[in-house]
């Protein structure tokens, strides 16, 4: 199991020209599609599957909102991740929910910047592929779900688990130095349940 700390957003709409030109732009975009199985008002609980991947996570704690600068707020939470694998193939094919209505499709355009924590808490760019023992992930995301176009960013801390916050503040402080983009608000942070309860609560 792995355990993170987590803070993300969500708007509405294209990923504004300001923030695509803030974030780094050695980054590759990735296309992607996910089918998460919607819980209503269940915020606290993910289950996605991608292509043979199940993946499950759980939020293990909200640890409050932080504050970075005049432009940055958001809900940092503590999550748990649980990945199987089918090497087979044989189970968790994207193709046997296609016609269930709890299992909804997210088409993803995500580009995804990681940096490790060296021991004079600075941080370094690592290639995507670089394992990290200390470090954050930072991410951002064009989404499709429903016909909707939304945007996401996220950054996710990860090494020891006592490490996790520090992780978290020393890249967020870091990141969002130069951030000049539009104020990132606490009532836009959540995770992908709370997002999509937010999306699919309409259509029930």
């Amino acid at each position: 199991m792995l355990t993170t700390i987590e803070l993300r957003w969500f708007y509405p709409s294209q990923i504004p020209i300001e923030i695509e030109e803030w974030f780094p732009q050695n980054c590759s975009p990735e296309k992607r599609e996910d089918f998460y199985l919607y819980v209503p008002q269940c915020d606290y609980l993910g289950i996605k599957l991608r292509q043979e991947r199940l993946e499950v996570k759980w939020r293990k704690a909200e640890l409050g909102v932080l504050r970075f600068g005049e432009l940055i707020e958001g809900k940092a939470e503590k999550w748990g991740k649980w990945i199987c694998n089918d090497s087979t193939g044989e189970s968790f094919q994207p193709a046997m929910v296609f016609a269930n209505s709890v299992w909804v499709n997210v088409q993803k355009v995500r580009r995804l910047q990681s940096y490790k924590i060296l021991p004079d808490s600075s941080i370094q760019a690592v290639a995507i592929n670089e394992s990290i023992d200390n470090g954050c992930s930072m991410e951002i995301t064009q989404l499709r779900i429903q016909e909707q176009t939304w945007w996401s960013l996220a950054l996710e801390a990860v090494g020891e688990y006592t490490h996790l916050q520090e992780n978290l503040h020393l890249m967020a402080s870091c990141v969002f130095n130069n951030y000049r983009g539009i104020k990132l608000i606490a009532a836009n942070s959540y995770a992908y349940p709370h997002w999509l309860d937010l999306i699919l609560g309409n259509y029930s």
